[in-house]
């Protein structure tokens, strides 16, 4: 009997990639240069996984929109200056990362996505940065959907694999990843090393604290 597709899906900021320090400057940079008060390390850390405006919207929520749309903007520029100077580095895998994403493409019936927070421009950057081209086939950014927590990119990915949604998961360290991941009808899988306290990943299936233990929680979903 042929074993049915299943699909991986990661959050990859807090979740593969530990981007805290790119995050951090960028977001200072760009508010800085509008003159304005820099939010403190966790305010900035609260909002990663959520579409850029959305995320300027909440650090910001007392400025206009046109000065909202500036920090954007800002951020942007930021970030990119920042990736091209440091390259990968800017962005470090997290450990076991790698060998986790190896381990599940390995896995003939198993098909691997990513649906995050960041641009094409700046997930494409980033896989390139990693030589991760080959291990992705689909690839769902903020460009394209609302913001994460509402269900569409993980509804997209599953559209693009042919997988149900019962043999999808959701794999990430934020609120907003598990209650996209939920609203879309698949389970999620917290991490603990992220920008979210595990106390939020209410809407996971289970929290795992190292990568060697996702093929187990893998094993307990879809058994």
């Amino acid at each position: 009997m042929t074993a049915p597709l299943r699909l991986v899906l990661f959050d990859v900021d807090g979740t593969l990639v530990d981007s805290q320090g790119s995050i951090i400057q960028a977001m200072t940079a760009s508010f800085q240069a509008a003159l304005l008060p820099v939010p403190g390390r966790e305010a900035i850390l609260s909002i990663v996984g959520l579409s850029l405006p959305i995320a300027l919207a909440r650090l910001a929520p007392d400025q206009s929109g046109s000065v909202q749309a500036d920090l954007v903007e800002g951020y942007k520029q930021a970030y990119n200056a920042h990736h091209l100077e440091n390259g990968a580095a800017s962005s470090p895998l997290y450990p076991g990362a790698l060998e986790a994403i190896e381990a599940l493409h390995g896995v003939p019936e198993v098909l691997l996505g990513v649906a995050t927070g960041k641009s094409q421009r700046g997930l494409d950057a980033l896989i390139e940065a990693h030589g991760l081209e080959r291990y992705f086939v689909t690839r769902q950014v903020a460009d394209h959907h609302p913001s994460k927590p509402h269900p569409s990119m993980v509804q997209t990915a599953l559209t693009e694999t042919g997988v149900h949604e019962t043999h999808a998961v959701m794999i990430g360290d934020t609120s907003y990843d598990m209650d996209m991941a939920a609203a879309a009808g698949v389970a999620g899988i917290g991490v603990s090393w992220g920008y979210h306290d595990r106390s939020v990943l209410t809407s996971a299936a289970c929290v795992i604290e190292t990568f060697d233990q996702l093929p187990a929680a893998l094993a307990n979903i879809w058994n």
